[in-house]
């Protein structure tokens, strides 16, 4: 006799709740877990209690997207073991099965699963530069979470920097909030935006989407700056303003703007923690820059009971991210041998967006440029305070050519956030000092953790919830 089948779902984004959907028709009652306090994910991330505010002022022109996922998740809670406020910090085999450790309600919590469909989504790409872990710094993410969830601004006069079409749609949402948007800091240079031009045959809304911001930006008042590189936060002990350089006709200039808040990130980094501890094989993505799990086209991972859906594998934003979450559970079940499913037109929409998302890369180029004038005195690993100064030193004093042993010699990446927010710039920086491809110095290897977790609290530890 056939075990029976526990899914587990982790993350209740685009992907996680298109996944809970599939699998409830094909009457399974698969656990849900997130780690937010409502269902949604980022991209459609709801404030805990309704204050008022219509989804048109929430979610701008996605607001029928948003209500439509809203509605068919709030559907689906009868048939679901949903459970919010949970952070799975683990993936790990023990004697009576594949499990997950998790933080719920501030205790350690054991669950066991069958088959397991990762949708942890991603986080704001950051790059260190002079004043960025000051008080009023942001990164873009922070900022929407600010404005969706809590209904406030990170300030009152706001600049925006980076790059990828995130700079550009929360300027514009900060803007219709009522905030001052001071100014808004491309890193992408000018010439860049040509490729804007071949996107528009395929995706012409988005194209136009993209336009109509930056033109009421424009018309609001709001200055846009291209090929910017920042030279330093302004002020004492809080932002006061940002000074910063970018290339002209005539020359490069150095300009300052005035703002109480600065929020900033380059394109969004998939969240791999999970699928690494459980084993997952990875491959270097080079229009992502990152490390993702190995897929193939409907979500299967290199191992059989895990499956992988949304920008947790390879960024390709919320509608990608609502396909490949009915991919994964279509090939859980067929899998299972529960059904067959014939998923070659959702294959075939999701190549579509990750031919157009390629095309943005190119719009919004990474600046690989970044690291060759930082000051050495620049922090650039924020929880052990190590500078830039003394990465380059290890690099340099060590041989070093790979990245774990760059964390070994020089303690980044072994802070609070597990080298989530530093990895990058650290990959960045090490095989620039080596001339390689950044593929080619490693990868971080994930440690549980993977976000932090109350000292001793797993002491007292429920047993693990036997699976049915």
């Amino acid at each position: 006799m056939s075990e029976p089948l526990q899914p587990v779902i982790v993350g209740a984004g685009p992907a996680g709740i298109r996944a809970a959907e599939r699998l409830v028709r094909a009457g399974l009652r698969p656990i849900v877990l997130d780690e937010g306090q409502r269902a949604g994910g980022q991209i459609y991330r709801r404030p805990l209690i309704e204050d008022g505010r219509s989804y048109r002022s929430r979610y701008g022109s996605e607001a029928g997207k948003a209500r439509k996922l809203h509605e068919a998740f709030e559907a689906l809670l009868p048939a679901i073991d949903y459970r919010p406020e949970t952070l799975v910090w683990n993936v790990s085999a023990a004697e009576r099965g594949n499990q997950l450790d998790l933080l719920s309600a501030g205790r350690h919590r054991q669950i066991g699963f069958t088959q397991l469909i990762l949708c942890t989504g991603a986080t704001d790409r950051v790059l260190p530069f002079p004043g960025w872990t000051m008080p009023g710094v942001y990164t873009l993410g922070a900022s929407q979470v600010a404005l969706k969830a809590q209904g406030c601004t990170i300030g009152d006069r706001v600049v925006f920097m980076g790059s990828g079409p995130l700079l550009y749609l929360v300027a514009w949402q900060y803007m219709k909030a009522g905030a001052h948007v001071e100014a808004v800091l491309d890193t992408a240079p000018i010439t860049s935006k040509r490729h804007l031009l071949s996107l528009a045959v395929h995706a012409p809304r988005i194209v136009g989407l993209g336009l109509f911001y930056g033109l009421q930006l424009q018309l609001s008042g709001v200055k846009i700056r291209y090929g910017v590189r920042p030279q330093a936060v302004l002020g004492k002990g809080q932002v006061e303003g940002l000074g910063f350089r970018r290339p002209t006709l005539k020359g490069e200039v150095v300009e300052t703007v005035s703002c109480d808040a600065l929020a900033y990130g380059f394109a969004l980094r998939p969240e791999t923690q999970l699928a690494d501890l459980a084993g997952c094989r990875f491959r270097f993505d080079v229009r992502d820059r990152a490390w993702l799990p190995e897929r193939d086209a409907m979500g299967r991972t290199s191992r059989a009971d895990v499956y992988i859906a949304g920008d947790g594998s390879g960024i390709a934003g919320a509608d990608a991210a609502e396909i490949s979450g009915e991919l994964a559970a279509a090939a859980l079940l067929e899998d299972a041998g529960k059904t067959s499913v014939d998923a070659a037109r959702l294959v075939a929409a999701s190549e579509a967006i990750l031919r157009q998302r390629d095309i943005v890369e190119r719009a919004f180029p990474f600046p690989t440029d970044w690291f060759e004038t930082l000051a050495g005195e620049t922090t650039l690993c924020r929880c052990e305070e190590i500078t830039m100064a003394e990465g380059r030193h290890a690099i340099a004093s060590g041989s070093v050519s790979e990245i774990n042993r760059l964390k070994a010699l020089s303690r980044i990446g072994m802070g609070r956030c597990q080298g989530r927010m530093c990895s990058a710039a650290a990959t960045e920086l090490l095989s620039g000092a080596c001339g390689v491809p950044a593929g080619e110095v490693g990868r971080l290897r994930a440690q549980a953790p993977v976000k932090p977790i109350p000292l001793g609290f797993g002491a007292g530890a429920e047993e693990a919830e036997a699976r049915p």
